[in-house]
């Protein structure tokens, strides 16, 4: 009996470290800008257009501008 009860105890833990995790993947925080300045450039980079000022490069979508890595 206490054999059967090992056996038991060990298939059983077995099975559990095999169990399908869920990982859910929230979206990245992103900043919308409405209105671009004044000074800002219109830059091409690798056939995509960017909207560029204060040393950093945006991409125009529905929304507005948001803040992107070239």
């Amino acid at each position: 009996m206490r054999t059967f009860v090992i056996l038991i105890s060990a298939f059983l833990l077995l099975n559990l470290s095999s169990c399908a995790t869920h990982v859910s993947k929230r979206p990245a925080k992103v900043t919308v800008i409405k209105t671009v300045p004044k000074h800002h450039r219109i830059v091409t980079v690798k056939g995509k257009r960017y909207y560029f000022w204060s040393g950093k490069h945006y991409k125009k979508t529905r929304r507005g501008f948001v803040l992107v890595r070239v």
